[in-house]
């Protein structure tokens, strides 16, 4: 198992390397890669600087990274070797956490200020533990920080690496907020999917999420608008769509399009209900203006602009599917100066009516909290009564996954030796004394990759393959082979004499330490616990369970209503047991 920790840099030792952080581990920098995962590995620890004395003694490796040369910022790569499984971290502070780290710490979850900390494990599978960026104090943003973890992953050749979104900006779940812009979490950039969902979401369910929008995000800051009644108006300017409307050149004079817009502006000041359909508007435009053309040239303008002290809004009808128009008063918002037309002085009213971040933010946090987290009752019915469901579903499925390398490399550098390579597995099997018979059970770790010379025999095969399982796998420590499943064939036989290099074998054997199967080479973690919650779920998803007294069945403490900030009960029975035992007859 081997850690990488990146940390703030302290004092450059003399003649040690600098790397640049923004291509580190691109191919060729500052090696080639061209091996399996565990070959990139060791190749790469090659340029490291050796250390001493830090993490427990275990072996460790440095790289310095240059961040930016002026003003000069370098961050440290640390690696460090510990057994069964291999450890990324990276951390930005360097200060308190570079004293934690020397003074021995073995657990590298504890040392906190970590730019990234991610895990390794020996046969390529990986997690990304927690990013944090500019938000959390790092130099590196968020984006700057996973360009180089896909980098390091890709590189390196990982297989799968997995992570748990629980990202959040300025207090809210950016999950949510990105899942509805862009109809995936922000690591969907760097190509995570959904590995699996919590409280019964399935991949079917999130999938139609993504592939059919149930209300656009224009539409629920529209919406959002219509609550915001009791807020100041300058929080009302539409925080997408703020442009203005400029001047194009057309068949109609300016004169003309700034009479039109009046009217159309003094249409919607009357009517009756705030919104107001397009060809309502249209037709008590006509009234006065008998041009048609310029009035839908006007009418087409106008989408989310400001006239005067008014901000002309235009949106969608998610349900009838038809264009909408009304007002939004911000004369409040600028009380000592006039209100001209926008498109008379554009310049002059750019800057007056630019939005700023403090109100995008206000009214970001404004439709996270009343639309998507708590919806008010105006919004209950129709196609907005499932806003809540496609909420809950987001913020559920939040452990993503991304496959880097799924097959065995079609190219492996064996050195200037005559060597070859096949790629292995192993299928374990159970045996029973007491009945003396075999029971095989097909658990297939990944294909790795054996180098062996030309001129190696089977039981010279067999050797390596045994060595490279025990040693990645916690759960093959005493891992024998018995047999080659798909290939007949003597100890003494010259293997390329027999198979081509390239060329997959699956071997056969047992865990002589048990005598039974062992689960340790599962990918997810087995337990005997029987699942069956109101939610739909049947597998233990890693959220927080109570267990009835009475059946022992586990369900989540959320759909059983036991709020997270408190204690499980003593006692707790499910809704099945407890109904069971009212209906028990009462005792005489």
């Amino acid at each position: 198992m081997s850690h990488l920790d990146l940390t703030g840099c302290k004092k450059r030792r003399r003649g040690e390397r600098i790397f640049r952080f923004k291509t580190f581990c691109e191919q060729g920098y500052p090696v080639e890669f061209h091996g399996p995962f565990r070959q990139n590995v060791k190749a790469l620890l090659g340029f490291g600087h050796l250390e001493s004395n830090l993490y427990s003694g275990m072996p460790s490796w440095s790289f310095q990274l240059e961040v930016h040369r002026h003003p000069p910022v370098h961050i440290l790569l640390c690696v460090v070797e510990e057994p069964i499984e291999q450890w990324l971290v990276l951390a930005a502070k360097g200060n308190s956490d570079e004293a934690d780290i020397e003074k021995g710490k073995s657990n590298l979850v504890e040392v906190q200020g970590h730019v990234m900390h991610g895990v390794f494990h020996s046969n390529g599978f990986g997690h990304l533990l927690c990013v944090n960026g500019l938000e959390m104090g790092s130099d590196l943003s968020g984006y700057q920080i996973m360009e180089f973890w896909d980098r390091l992953c890709t590189g390196l050749r990982a297989r799968k690496v997995s992570l748990n979104d629980t990202s959040r900006k300025t207090g809210m779940d950016l999950r949510l907020l990105h899942g509805i812009a862009y109809s995936e979490s922000w690591f969907g950039r760097w190509g995570y999917k959904m590995g699996r969902g919590t409280f019964g979401v399935t991949q079917p369910m999130y999938q139609v999420l993504s592939d059919h929008s149930l209300v656009t995000l224009s539409d629920l800051f529209r919406f959002m608008l219509e609550l915001k009644s009791s807020l100041p108006k300058e929080t009302c300017v539409d925080s997408f769509n703020s442009g203005i409307l400029v001047e194009t050149t057309c068949r109609w004079s300016a004169k003309r399009v700034e009479m039109a817009t009046r009217v159309i502006v003094e249409a919607l000041r009357r009517a009756e209900f705030r919104w107001v359909s397009r060809q309502v508007l249209r037709d008590a435009a006509r009234a006065y203006i008998g041009d048609t053309g310029l009035l839908d040239f006007v009418l087409k303008s106008l989408g989310n602009h400001i006239v005067g002290n008014y901000l002309v809004r235009r949106s969608l009808n998610p349900v009838t599917k038809v264009l909408e128009y009304c007002l939004e008063d911000i004369s409040n918002a600028f009380p000592h100066q006039e209100g001209n037309l926008v498109m008379g002085n554009p310049k002059a009213n750019k800057a007056r009516y630019k939005i700023t971040r403090a109100q995008l933010m206000k009214d970001l946090f404004y439709l996270y909290k009343n639309i998507l987290k708590e919806q008010k009752s105006i919004f209950n019915t129709g196609i907005f009564m499932a806003i809540p469901m496609a909420a809950r579903i987001i913020l559920d499925t939040k452990y993503l996954i991304k496959e880097y390398c799924g097959e065995p490399p079609l190219k492996v550098d064996v050195g200037l030796e005559e060597k070859s390579k096949v790629y292995c597995t192993v299928m374990l099997r159970n045996h029973d004394e007491a009945a003396d018979e075999v029971i095989k059970k097909a658990i297939m770790p990944p294909y790795e990759c054996v180098i062996l010379k030309n001129n190696a025999t089977i039981d010279e095969l067999i050797l390596e393959v045994e060595k490279c399982f025990r040693e990645m796998y916690w759960g093959l420590k005493n891992f024998v082979v018995d047999s080659i499943v798909n290939l007949n064939a003597n100890g003494s036989d010259a293997v390329f004499s027999l198979v081509e290099s390239g060329c997959k074998l699956v071997f056969e054997g047992i865990d002589r330490g048990r005598g039974k199967i062992n689960e340790g080479i599962y990918e997810s973690s087995q337990n005997n616990r029987v699942v069956d919650c109101p939610c739909g779920a049947k597998d233990d998803d890693g959220e927080r369970m109570v267990s009835c007294d009475i059946c022992e069945v586990w369900q989540h403490t959320r759909c059983v209503r036991i709020p997270n900030n408190e204690e499980i009960p003593h006692i707790f029975l499910c809704n099945r047991c407890e109904q069971d035992i009212k209906l028990l007859p009462s005792l005489p």
